[in-house]
């Protein structure tokens, strides 16, 4: 049977639309991929389902910026009553921003790599929501993750060109690369052998 995906709580759902629907800010507890918990002044601007999975696209008054919360990690305090004038935001920017949000919202791990290619030649081996940031002609930085490390370790390598990890991203990827490049070390003895 497929995953059904977090259960959220029908109040909550309605909850989360209502403010939306009324232009009501939201006030929660919010907790992150990491479990750092938070809690969140918002403007709320949109409910998306999107893999079985809630989200909330909302301004972050705290932030000053748009933000992509998972509603199965919000714990709602009561409703503040505080109406505001919703922001402009043209739909082409909130399909850009759900799929930024969404891409990278449910990662468990994460981490910043510096890949010796262009910038250009990354960004076209990569999905539209990852950023790739140009350091020079001849190098990028990207920040990416996975619910999974060996896939995260996996995925990396599969860019085709020299790269190196902030190891303070992420502890646990460097471990796995290592375990891959032993791995396909032997791999390429039994080969050539």
């Amino acid at each position: 049977m497929a995953d059904s995906g977090p259960s959220v709580d029908a109040d909550t759902l309605t909850t989360i639309a209502a403010a939306c629907r009324d232009h009501e800010r939201l006030r929660f507890d919010y907790r992150s991929h990491d479990a750092t918990a938070s809690t969140r002044r918002t403007e709320p601007h949109r409910l998306v389902n999107s893999a079985r999975r809630w989200y909330l696209l909302a301004w972050d008054l705290d932030r000053h910026d748009w933000r992509t919360f998972r509603v199965d990690r919000i714990d709602l305090h009561p409703p503040t009553g505080h109406r505001f004038t919703p922001r402009d935001l043209a739909d082409e920017a909130i399909t850009d921003r759900l799929a930024r949000g969404l891409a990278t919202a449910t990662w468990r791990y994460r981490t910043r790599v510096t890949v010796r290619a262009p910038a250009a030649d990354i960004a076209g081996r990569l999905p539209a929501a990852i950023t790739v940031e140009p350091v020079d002609p001849d190098t990028c930085v990207i920040d990416v993750g996975s619910d999974n490390a060996q896939m995260l370790a996996l995925n990396v390598g599969l860019l085709d060109a020299d790269f190196h990890i902030d190891r303070s991203t992420d502890p646990d990827l460097a471990a796995h690369l290592q375990t891959l490049a032993a791995r396909y070390t032997r791999a390429a003895a039994m080969t050539s052998s």
